[in-house]
């Protein structure tokens, strides 16, 4: 089930009407889906950053990455513009996470490249709750329970990449997918899916470790993109917005986030880099909280507490062991 915003019917009516958003600013990519054709690399068009990031990591210099997505740019609202769909028929690879951008999977659909990996395939996605406050409202349910909500109450989450863990899966299959795409170059994309799946080990012992003595396990944040992770490490995600960033939360909501934070002993409302943090600031200030960014890391940009996807994650780590009290 798609939990996002349906791009307008007019962005996505047709082959002719879609475009790319190339990223120049990363290191690694090119100026065009696409990229050089005489340099002999392995032309990859990622969807966005979590996406490039793998690419990146695992291809190395077998590969030249562009996105769809560039810095700065909300994952979930981008529209792509008519004019080089052609360009996107023209990768050799293409990786992307079905449902999170709309625009991007009839793209991707109509562009029918043969080396095509859905991220989502490479792991198990579950079931955080669409509905503001929901995971509240079904405490101490078994898992089969959890899911007979059905998708009134529930939907796949796709933030795979915010838990090490399940990241780590989705790079093992990349890897291959890659391994398969470029035979000639298998041993140094094995070689590298090894080193990646190995930094990822070590964030998620590093989160364990960090996260295992709390004052509080709940933390509050803009959106419930942290269902993975807080799942991981024994945490309570309460979301403003759900897992849809543009809900907006009824007063109601509000005022049972409020109630939450005073029995839970919360300190911190946490926003994002890509998103507003109206709502999160004023819930802090009618609660006497402090706020904090906690990234979901959609994308990174100058306002990022870190260069790539680890420093990132390990400023996460920061922020969350601060808000909770670990000791």
């Amino acid at each position: 089930m798609n939990v996002r915003r349906l791009i307008p019917t007019t962005a996505v009516a047709g082959a002719a009407a879609l475009s790319l958003v190339t990223l120049t600013a990363c290191s690694g990519t090119s100026d065009a889906a696409g990229g050089d054709k005489g340099d002999g690399k392995l032309d990859v068009v990622a969807s966005f950053y979590p996406m490039q990031y793998l690419a990146e990591r695992i291809g190395g210099d077998h590969v030249a990455v562009t996105t769809l997505t560039k810095p700065g740019v909300e994952p979930h609202d981008l529209e792509l513009k008519p004019r080089q769909t052609s360009e996107l028929r023209q990768a050799d690879y293409i990786l992307y996470l079905k449902g999170i951008q709309p625009a991007v999977d009839e793209a991707i659909k109509q562009a029918d490249v043969g080396n095509t990996v859905d991220a989502a395939t490479l792991t198990t996605l579950e079931n955080h709750g669409t509905e503001v406050g929901h995971d509240h409202g079904h405490e101490g349910e078994t898992p089969e329970e959890h899911a007979e909500h059905g998708p009134a109450d529930a939907a796949a989450d796709p933030h795979v990449w915010l838990d090490p863990v399940k990241y780590a899966e989705v790079a093992k299959g990349v890897g291959a997918s890659l391994e398969k795409a470029d035979p000639a170059n298998a041993a140094d994309y094995r070689k590298n899916t090894d080193e990646l799946v190995k930094k990822l080990e070590a964030l998620n012992t590093r989160f364990t470790d960090g996260l295992k003595n709390t004052s509080t396990r709940t933390f509050i944040t803009t959106h419930s993109a942290f269902g993975y992770l807080a799942e991981r490490y024994g945490l309570e995600q309460e979301g403003i917005a759900g897992i849809d960033p543009e809900n907006e939360p009824s007063p109601a909501r509000i005022k049972e986030l409020q109630e939450i934070a005073k029995k839970d002993k919360v300190t911190t409302v946490f926003f994002e880099t890509l998103a507003s943090d109206r709502t999160a600031k004023t819930l802090a200030e009618d609660a006497s909280l402090t706020t904090d960014v906690l990234d979901p890391l959609e994308g990174i940009t100058d306002r990022s507490k870190g260069d790539d996807y680890i420093e990132v994650m390990e400023s996460n780590l920061a922020a969350l062991q601060k808000a909770l009290g670990a000791k």
